[in-house]
């Protein structure tokens, strides 16, 4: 990356920062401005971002990225607590999101006739995994209940860790179609990727976990370090997955539910790097998506794809999520609530970005350029409604009330 470049990429998050609290004011999110930043870039001073380094730093860091978000994520979640108290997080994640590729699925195939069922699919469960940071104001806000914020925070937390193993088999299976002759090589890859994987998420954080509380009841282990420690499983776990076959994205997934359930120290660097670093890096990614991929539909956009992200964002999400909390006792406007707010982002992006890179997909730029107009719907449409919806909910509500 080039000095200038830098400059321009750090110039923009420190100018976010001075301005975050009059943007918030405004409804404006950190995705919103770092999306419109990005392009304004590209359009107005053109740089070297998009010479063949850059887009090798920027593919690095995207990879950074979605191994921390998805290692952070999975180790803050309790699980005792989560199958005990979160059942509408289960439900959305276990009903709904299968629900929900299964109905963009069906809206791929009547709204374009070029992609196959397979790819269809690829496409959907790209798009299935949720970014609660898009709707900070919600997920933040003391006016709408603990219940709802706790259930939309947790769903986004783990469901792009359970979407990814969807993704990259309908990846394998989409690339078998497109060439038989490597059909063979495909599944044989698949089936590598998703055992292995998992098997060395749980090695590596089992050991490490292990190594970590024993070195605490030792005193070997100083504590202005355990973070790092802590985090360094991650990436330990990525590269012994990729040096085995497996995929190492999944094994910090993995890891991180091991670790965060095995490791005994204090979790609260965890929380921290969620907080802050974890929002740096989200906002780096998204100022990389305006700046090199939204672009793309300068070109490329047709109305067929609008009208496949507003589905996505609406009948794809809201009837899964609808069908399944039946039988919860929500309110008609709690399930409305819940269902609306599934933005697409961090995911969907890292996922286009990062898996497909590397399959031979007949579509490929169909659902990388679907992908890009959905996330950026999403962008603006959950970023502008976050704020005043959370104040109608606390207008609302009385004051006892957790639904």
């Amino acid at each position: 990356m080039e000095y200038s470049d830098l400059a321009i990429l750090s110039g923009i998050v420190l100018l976010f920062g001075i301005c975050s609290s009059k943007l918030r004011s405004w409804n404006i999110t950190g995705p919103m401005a770092l999306v419109t930043l990005g392009v304004v870039v590209t359009v107005l001073a053109p740089t070297s971002f998009q010479d063949e380094r850059n887009a090798t730093f920027i593919e690095i860091f995207a990879e950074v990225t979605l191994i921390l978000v998805l290692f952070s994520d999975a180790a803050n979640l309790n699980l005792r607590t989560f199958i005990k108290d979160h059942n509408l997080a289960q439900r959305m994640l276990m009903m709904g999101m299968p629900l929900s590729i299964l109905l963009g699925t069906i809206f791929a195939l009547l709204l374009f006739e070029q992609i196959g069922i397979v790819e269809a699919a690829l496409l959907a469960a790209i798009l299935a995994p949720t970014d609660a940071a898009l709707g900070q104001a919600v997920v933040s806000s003391p006016k709408v209940p603990s219940r709802i914020r706790q259930t939309l925070n947790t769903e986004s937390g783990l469901n792009d860790g359970i979407a990814l193993p969807m993704v990259l088999f309908f990846v394998c299976m989409a690339s078998a179609v497109h060439d038989p002759k490597t059909a063979e090589y495909w599944l044989k890859f698949g089936a590598m990727q998703l055992i292995l994987g998992p098997l060395a998420g749980w090695f590596v954080a089992s050991v490490s976990a292990n190594a970590l509380n024993r070195a605490m009841k030792t005193a070997v282990l100083h504590r202005s370090v355990q973070g790092i420690a802590n985090l360094s499983t991650a990436f330990l776990a990525f590269a012994g997955a990729e040096q085995i076959g497996g995929n190492g994205f999944i094994a910090a997934f993995v890891a991180g539910l091991v670790f965060g359930n095995m490791f005994h120290g204090d979790k609260d660097f965890l929380f921290d790097f969620g907080e802050t670093q974890g929002m740096l890096l989200t906002l780096v990614t998204f100022f990389f998506f305006g700046l090199t991929m939204v672009p793309m539909l300068f070109k490329s956009m047709e109305w067929s794809f609008v009208i496949y992200g507003v589905l996505s964002l609406t009948l794809v999400r809201l009837v899964p999520v609808a069908i399944s909390l039946i039988g919860t006792g929500l309110p008609i406007r709690t399930v409305s609530f819940l269902g609306w707010f599934g933005p697409r982002g961090l995911a969907s992006i890292l996922f286009v970005l990062l898996i497909l890179e590397d399959a031979e997909i007949a579509n490929e730029e169909l659902i990388l350029v679907v992908t890009i107009t959905t996330v950026v719907l999403s962008v603006f449409a959950h970023g502008l409604s976050a704020g005043p919806a959370a104040r109608r909910w606390g207008i609302a509500s009385n004051p006892t009330d957790t639904t």
